[in-house]
């Protein structure tokens, strides 16, 4: 992985803990908020939308930051509130690190979710503009903004930013090298870089011997591969997978490598959703074999299984046992002590018996 993105939702816990937990099993949370937030191996940027990468990719960056002065909602702030961006950087500045609360004018939220406050405003301008960058990030989630200079070493911040063009050749490197194999859409989506831009790039990535071109049965068009890609003879692997997860994250790719359609539903109607509110992909070995609808229910202390469904043609029995050894392990990793399996979904039957 390259990039963890994240993302608020805490129906189960904060997305970006579910990845890690995914690749190597039961950990300490807190650990990993010091480790991500305080190493002074990463920061937080727009890399995959909000997400948390190295800091050795933060100058690859710099020219979403630049183009980012331009944005709508930046030049509305400034527009509306003259000389009041400048301010709160002035404060941050003195102050920093710093949330918006702790802000001497804040301003109030116009609204519940996105209706955010001027301070907000100003903070999130300041950030996706490069003038500052997240410190970190509470237990609730709340963040904490600082100079860019205090978050980021030295050496990070001395180093010479490339040309447009190099930086993107290098975040569509890390896209194949984080992937593997894909398309040119699978590895531009990556960094959430745009297609005409990134075309180009990869012809000239294969012409320079970084990349290979190749056919993948199955697929439609070139796919470009890694020099450094592992080619395991089998896979053994167990593991619940985050909405935001890089294996599912990218619909078209996980429709395309495991023959799984997957939608996020959250704001899908409930009369409306074919699985659930928050879906998570089982995988098993090399295939997406079920999903299951989840919600930790902390006062009951107890991991609800709302729904859970089988991918047609796996064998029910032995992914009901594979799952059932998943859910006990996160319902214990989250500090739950019970597992609940709601009588929804062709799973359900055979997942209940395994508690």
């Amino acid at each position: 992985m390259s990039v963890l993105q994240l993302d608020s939702v805490n129906v189960v816990c904060r997305s970006h803990y579910l990845p890690v937990l995914a690749r190597l099993g039961p950990y300490d949370r807190h650990k990993l908020n010091q480790y991500l937030y305080h190493s002074g191996e990463h920061f937080e940027f727009l890399g995959h939308e909000a997400s948390i990468t190295s800091q050795d990719n933060e100058p690859l960056l710099r020219f979403r930051a630049r183009a980012n002065v331009d944005g709508r909602w930046v030049r509305e702030i400034h527009d509306d509130l003259p000389g009041f961006v400048d301010a709160v950087h002035d404060e941050v500045a003195l102050a920093g690190p710093l949330s918006v609360k702790e802000l001497d004018d804040p301003g109030e939220r116009s609204g519940p979710w996105w209706g955010h406050s001027k301070g907000k405003r100003a903070l999130e301008a300041l950030y996706v503009t490069g003038r500052l960058a997240i410190h970190d990030r509470s237990k609730m989630f709340v963040t904490r903004y600082d100079l860019p200079e205090r978050v980021l070493r030295p050496d990070v911040v001395s180093r010479t930013e490339p040309t447009e063009p190099e930086a993107m050749k290098e975040l569509l490197m890390l896209g194949a090298k984080s992937h593997g194999i894909g398309t040119a859409t699978d590895l531009a989506d990556y960094f959430r870089l745009k297609m005409p831009q990134a075309r180009p790039l990869l012809a000239e990535l294969v012409a320079e011997d970084r990349l290979r071109l190749v056919e993948v049965e199955g697929w439609k068009g070139p796919a470009y591969l890694h020099p450094e890609a592992r080619r395991p003879r089998s896979v053994s692997a167990r593991a619940l997978l985050s909405p935001f997860d890089p294996v599912v994250w990218f619909r078209p790719r996980a429709e395309r490598l495991f023959d799984f359609e997957y939608r996020i539903e959250i704001y899908v109607p409930e009369p409306k959703r074919k699985y659930g509110y928050y879906v998570l992909p089982f995988l098993l070995d090399d295939g997406l074999v079920a999903r299951v609808c989840l919600k930790a229910d902390r006062a009951a202390r107890t991991l609800l299984v709302r729904g859970s469904y089988a991918e047609p043609g796996v064998d029910k029995a032995r992914v009901a046992v594979e799952l059932s050894e998943s859910l006990t392990e996160m319902a214990a990793w989250l500090d739950l002590d019970d597992v609940a399996i709601l009588p929804k979904g062709d799973l359900a039957r055979s997942l209940a018996k395994k508690f």
